[in-house]
């Protein structure tokens, strides 16, 4: 992975040394047995048996992916940065309980018997993806199918042993492709929640899952690649002692924009935390914020530069874009003739450098990352990267990183306003 980080005079410290104990109980924790995304690529019985289903529904021409949160934002994640030109297939994700929204992506479902549904709960019993499961159940028998039909047009992942959902499978023989149960939700992009769908979308998964473990074993064995997670760590630690606790995650990439909304999910969730493990009250935490260049230079930027020094961000550029233009046209206009010796990529890459360079000027804390180009391998990469820069911090906070009881909280009380109408 080809990686450059840069880092101000801000986000540094002096007491930036990190003790061998630290990153000991960090590898500790890396390696429990509760904790099974790092070593999720380990084992291959989960992509055989995402092969399996993806040979038995091939003919499949709609994929209607239903999810919310990280059953959806890391599938949602690999086919908008990775999805093959060639597939000609229609990909729906239903993250929302909005029923204008379903009603509009139910409507756009075209030939039925070509469609797949595929419904990611790792509980099984998450409330959001159980109610669009009954309105597709619904859709489905008003277009005639029968229950004996349900195992053409579904498939299940959740958890391998206690689910609702692997009831619901056995009782009607719909296939049903498990999650680990040490693999939480916003960790499971690498499990068959993200790899179904990118097979479906034309994927190389067995790249991707090369990529994710290379990266895991730089990381154990403490190469290059694990002195840039240190170094990119310290300089967000070092940052947050100086009250900069906004963490901006700016790819210069349209098909990593969904990389960063995953990135959202995954930081905030994990690190936003009431208490300690101690079970002192402190509130702790990072806010992150999506953004992407070129697009957002022309919004959030301005509050980026200008704004409260309060924002660490962690820009991401690609040295190789698969396609480029030319901007020499023909035509002459000031700006036009200034463009013209160069190509679309060149452009971009002059609005990352140039962005970093307004950046320094104010001193504000920032890094940058550089992929070699976005593929299966990089983002492979990347994942176990920004998952393992999310345990550390956590670490460092003294929190729970996997659990998320604020978002418990808001289901129950949910469901308690449901049960009093």
């Amino acid at each position: 992975m080809s990686l450059n980080l840069s880092l101000p005079s801000y986000a540094t410290s002096e007491n930036s040394n990190i003790s061998p104990k630290f990153i000991e109980d960090f590898f500790k924790i890396l390696n429990r047995e509760d904790v099974g995304f790092f070593r999720l690529e380990e084992s291959t019985e989960h992509i055989k048996q995402c092969k399996v289903v993806y040979q038995k529904f091939l003919f499949k021409k709609t994929f209607v992916h239903v999810g919310i949160g990280g059953s959806s934002l890391g599938p949602e994640m690999l086919v908008g940065a990775l999805a093959c030109e060639s597939i000609d297939r229609q990909f729906t994700f239903i993250n929302n309980i909005d029923p204008d929204e379903i009603h509009r992506q139910l409507k756009s479902i075209g030939n039925l018997e070509d469609t797949l549904f595929y419904i990611v709960s790792k509980s099984g019993g998450t409330v959001e993806t159980n109610a669009i499961l009954a309105i597709i159940l619904n859709f489905l028998k008003s277009r005639g199918v029968e229950d004996s039909e349900l195992r053409d047009y579904f498939v299940f992942c959740t958890d391998p042993k206690t689910s609702q959902l692997r009831e619901l499978a056995k009782r009607h023989q719909i296939d049903c492709i498990p999650i680990p149960s040490n693999v939480g939700g916003r960790f499971s992009v690498l499990s068959p929640a993200g790899l179904l769908p990118a097979l479906f979308a034309g994927i190389d998964i067995d790249s991707l899952v090369e990529g994710a473990k290379s990266m895991a074993d730089a990381i154990s064995s403490k190469t290059s690649e694990y002195a840039l997670l240190i170094d990119l760590f310290s300089g967000l630690k070092n940052a947050l002692e100086k009250n900069v606790n906004q963490t901006v995650l700016m790819p210069y990439s349209s098909r990593l924009r969904n990389f960063s909304s995953w990135f959202v999910q995954l930081w905030a969730e994990s690190l936003g935390k009431k208490e300690n493990l101690e079970g002192k009250t402190l509130n702790l935490g990072l806010t992150p914020i999506s953004a992407f260049g070129a697009t957002d230079q022309h919004s959030q930027m301005q509050l980026f530069k200008e704004g409260p020094i309060d924002k660490f961000i962690i820009f991401i550029g690609i040295e190789k874009f698969t396609h480029d233009y030319p901007l020499s046209c023909g035509q002459e206009t000031p700006v036009l003739e200034q463009l013209s010796p160069f190509s679309l990529s060149q452009l971009m890459t002059a609005e990352l450098e140039g962005t970093i360079k307004a950046i320094e000027s104010d001193n504000r804390p920032f890094a940058k990352l550089v992929f070699n180009k976005c593929d299966e391998i990089h983002l492979g990469q990347s994942i176990i990267f920004f998952e393992s820069l999310t345990v550390l911090m956590g670490h460092h906070l003294g929190i729970d990183t996997f659990n998320q009881p604020g978002v418990e909280a808001g289901k129950k009380y949910a469901l308690e306003w449901l049960e009093g109408i």
